[in-house]
């Protein structure tokens, strides 16, 4: 897997790959089961942590409202500290516009930051196109690039290696992108970051060009913000002589105030740590200290499309924890690169297909790579409701309807191979519409459902393929009070009884089940199938 994430085929049919991985399995389930455990541990040391939470949530989106507000007066105060701004509408013209200003630099090396952004954009490849080569220079990120692999996770891209891998990779491929591994390399940690030290080293003291993302920009200053736990970050932000940073129009933030919320939010949501070892501030450029020249690339590319979506907007509120990553049995299986794009798991499901649309296979595919289990939202820092935007895109792609599409509104079809669900559920719509056809259709069921197949043929053969059809109970809930209740009720003889029927419960202590009834016990969490 290298190169980019296009032609990624859907979902299912990279799922069903990867997740026959034994090895990829087992790195996941050991890395993501670390994680959560340390994240729960850091988190519950605040009382306050849910009204951080609502805070983050709500800056977030007074943000988003007033977006166009916020970035004009960060394009102001970059400018007015020595910063330059250009706005980049989608990848491609972001692409240009870095490679543009590599080449008038007149270097062909770049030391990177490690960065959602410019992995979104393809930047690497784009540079390699014009004969630039770019070094990442975060640990997980040399061994992705060393592997000529792909990242796999928004914290730790390499999460789907393990440390043996690691060393092979290391072994085989440091000579050939600057200085070789040390002779004898084992797959012990220490060693490993240490061989990564040594390469790295030489990239920093000579590189004249660097390229970051931030996690924020604070508007009313101009400064950015990039929070990292090695070091390399702050090295490739302050020796190189121009400083090019690439950064999706989402991360503003109104002021040093609403700074701080996220400085408590993401750290302890991201590396279970109370502050992050290294969070570098700059803003513009000063004489004598860092970067001499410093240009800030502000992405669209599918945000302000998203941004007029007034429920999948809130996706737009993330801030790159990958917390949601850590909890979410379906990436936990399948793996990162089944998402076929930069940003994976529950976050990647619904920002993905925003940003590059839904008309596409993989895309159209990756609401539905979820389970809807809810633990994605628990423990989104800022909040952010997974589970209803999925069926909100769910929605979208069976239906299609009117959506925003490089700034313009504009209806999309709906998508091909949904026509027996559209129908489904427009028969069920009509049958719960007319309670005689609806009665007589459970009747027959009932009656018929020794006959039943434990599949279903045709377009329903995927939702049977890992599960059972219910079973068909003897008589139906309606039919069971009409025989055992419906009689008093009629005669209005118990008022309790009239009240029970009307929400469509028995009532009173000891009331039977009754075949097909769900027992006081089925009434639980669990019946309702774990919703949040």
């Amino acid at each position: 897997m290298s190169g980019t994430y296009l032609g990624m085929p859907a979902f299912p049919r990279a799922a069903a790959t990867s997740t026959r991985d034994t090895q990829l399995r087992a790195n996941l389930t050991h890395a993501t089961h670390t994680i959560r455990d340390k994240r729960a541990k850091a988190v519950a040391e605040l009382d306050d942590w849910a009204q951080l939470r609502a805070a983050g949530a709500a800056v977030k989106d007074r943000t988003l409202r007033h977006l166009d507000h916020y970035l004009e007066r960060l394009e102001a105060a970059v400018t007015a500290a020595g910063g330059q701004v250009h706005w980049a509408a989608d990848a491609d013209e972001a692409n240009r516009i870095v490679t543009r200003l590599v080449r008038e630099t007149r270097e062909t090396e770049v030391v990177k930051v490690k960065s959602m952004a410019t992995q979104e954009i393809g930047l690497n490849e784009a540079l390699a196109e014009a004969g630039i080569r770019a070094y990442e220079t975060d640990l997980a990120e040399l061994i992705v690039q060393l592997g000529h692999d792909l990242p796999s996770h928004i914290l730790v891209p390499a999460i789907h290696r393990n440390r043996s891998e690691i060393r092979d990779i290391f072994r085989r491929e440091m000579g050939s992108w600057g200085r070789p591994a040390p002779e004898g390399l084992t797959d012990s940690p220490a060693e490993l970051a240490e061989a990564a030290r040594l390469h790295l080293r030489e990239k920093f003291l000579t590189a004249k060009v660097g390229i970051s993302g931030a996690n924020f920009m604070v508007a009313e200053t101009g400064t950015l913000v990039v929070v990292e736990s090695e070091g390399n970050g702050r090295m490739c932000l302050t020796l190189p002589e121009t400083l090019i940073s690439v950064v999706g129009i989402e991360k503003v933030v109104p002021s040093w105030q609403d700074l701080e919320v996220f400085l408590q939010l993401l750290p302890r949501s991201s590396t279970a740590e109370r502050m992050n070892p290294y969070t570098s501030m700059w803003t513009g450029t000063t004489d004598g200290d860092g970067p001499r020249t410093f240009h800030l690339v502000l992405l669209d590319n599918g945000r302000t499309d998203t941004l007029a979506d007034t429920v999948g907007r809130q996706a737009l509120r993330c801030i790159r924890c990958s917390a949601c990553l850590n909890v979410c049995p379906v990436y936990e299986r399948a793996g990162g690169h089944a998402y076929g794009s930069p940003y994976p798991g529950p976050i990647g499901a619904i920002l993905t297909p925003q940003l590059r649309g839904t008309e596409g296979a993989l895309e159209a595919s990756l609401p539905y790579a979820s389970s809807l289990c809810g633990a994605c939202y628990e423990v989104c820092p800022v909040a952010i409701d997974i589970p209803e935007v999925l069926v909100h895109l769910r929605e979208r792609v069976v239906e299609g309807g009117p959506v925003t599409r490089g700034g313009a509104r504009t209806v999309l079809k709906p998508a091909k191979g949904h026509a027996a669900e559209r129908a489904t559920m427009r028969a069920a719509a009509w049958a719960f519409d007319h309670p005689g056809a609806l009665r007589g259709g459970m009747r027959l069921a009932a009656r018929t459902r020794r006959l039943h197949p434990r599949r279903l043929p045709g377009p329903g053969r995927a939702w049977s393929r890992t599960r059972d059809l219910p079973a068909v109970p003897a008589e139906s809930f309606r039919d069971w009070w009409q025989r055992t209740r419906g009689t008093a009720s009629e005669h209005g003889t118990s008022s309790e009884h009239d009240t029970a029927s009307e929400r469509g419960m028995p009532s009173g202590p000891g009331t039977p089940s009754g075949p097909g009834m769900p027992s006081e016990r089925g009434s639980s969490s669990e019946q309702r199938g774990g919703a949040e």
